[in-house]
């Protein structure tokens, strides 16, 4: 297990961000997307990472970005191949994370069968919360998460709506990607996602536990 003054920092030297798409039905939904069988995974690098404070910055070529809260579950334990019923042993604690999505790079990269990076993994394309330890969330698999713009709730979901379980998720990841101590996987978001502007405030929270808040921003 890695320390806990280490990875109560994880977003400082953790490889990588593994994200799950499509993870609630109503989400898929209201992108009219299909809902998935199997997890649907994608990448964000690490140079992704922001914290509250810095703005999260919208890349030159999105005029469409769209905020996607989600329940992050750091990793404490390296692992391959790791059994459903073991997966939570993995877990050093968790964050609160968006996954800012530029939509209409998503959805030109979708009509050329091309790979999503351009729309998820831009620089502060993953702002993330402090680290919250394991024992402070109790039932990660039932938590509320919400996200206010400009104080106007736009998400509000339960993680119990997930289509894939977290140990689901940890064991299936690891069967594909080793998990590493410090990685981040993204667990999917609830429906209501909605464009943001410059200048527009974030708040974002699990019910109970945290808020945080970020401000839009363009880069120059």
């Amino acid at each position: 297990m890695a320390s806990v003054g280490n990875v109560q920092r994880f977003w400082e030297w953790g490889k990588k961000i593994i994200c799950v798409g499509r993870n609630y039905t109503a989400h898929a939904a209201e992108l009219r997307n299909v809902v998935p069988s199997e997890p649907l995974l994608f990448l964000k690098p690490p140079s992704a990472y922001v914290r509250e404070g810095s703005p999260i910055q919208v890349p030159y070529y999105c005029h469409n970005l769209h905020h996607e809260v989600e329940l992050g579950v750091v990793i404490g334990k390296r692992g391959t191949a790791i059994p459903q019923e073991v997966a939570m042993q993995h877990v050093a604690g968790y964050a609160l994370c968006l996954d800012m999505t530029a939509r209409d790079a998503q959805d030109e990269c979708k009509s050329k069968g091309q790979p999503w990076t351009l729309a998820k993994a831009f620089d502060t394309s993953c702002p993330v919360s402090d680290f919250i330890p394991k024992e402070q969330l109790c039932d990660p698999g039932n938590v509320r998460i919400w996200l206010k713009v400009n104080d106007q709730l736009r998400q509000e979901g339960s993680t119990s709506q997930m289509i894939f379980s977290i140990p689901y998720l940890i064991s299936y990841i690891s069967e594909i990607i080793t998990l590493e101590e410090g990685d981040l996987i993204l667990t999917g978001t609830p429906k209501g996602v909605s464009s943001v502007q410059e200048n527009d405030e974030l708040e974002a929270g699990i019910e109970g536990i945290l808020k945080m808040k970020f401000r839009v921003g363009r880069r120059d």
